[in-house]
């Protein structure tokens, strides 16, 4: 498995920029490379990525999440990877989003991919255009305000 770690201070409220990121849908205005996110449940999406000019469907799970500071994800199938995302309160009006994602690369140019920090990139310009979105919207699109409790082993 492979992984990275990036982070980005946004300016707007904690429980804003929770609220936005809990609106997978409006993923594809942002991550690049994401073409479609289905909230299936509260806890499963499916997705729709291109990536390299490849085209890949998969379906995650939200194993963990909790108001205001974190969302935890695992790919239930297909492309491996997991991931979680921390809000940390920097003041009134700032909030610092962090993002851990592990994947496993599959074929060559994904592991050439990998091995040329394609993902570091990717995962940093992704962060950067959340900034944008929210900070030019300044208010979130909508928000799911629920609690998934991590699984115990």
């Amino acid at each position: 498995m492979s992984g990275v770690t990036e982070h980005v201070d946004v300016s707007v409220p904690i429980r804003t920029a929770y609220d936005q990121w809990t609106q997978f849908e409006e993923f594809p205005h942002f991550m690049e490379g994401v073409q479609e996110v289905r909230q299936l449940t509260d806890t499963k999406t499916h997705w729709t990525v291109e990536i390299a000019g490849v085209k890949r469907e998969f379906d995650a799970e939200i194993t963990e999440q909790l108001p205001d500071e974190r969302v935890a994800w695992r790919s239930t199938g297909g492309t491996q990877q997991a991931g979680v995302v921390t809000f940390h309160r920097l003041d009134e009006a700032n909030t610092r989003v962090t993002l851990q994602l592990e994947f496993e690369p599959h074929g060559v140019v994904e592991q050439a991919g990998d091995k040329l920090g394609v993902v570091d990139r990717r995962a940093k310009g992704d962060l950067e255009r959340f900034k944008q979105f929210i900070e030019r919207r300044g208010q979130e699109t909508g928000a799911w305000r629920g609690s998934v409790d991590r699984p115990q082993p």
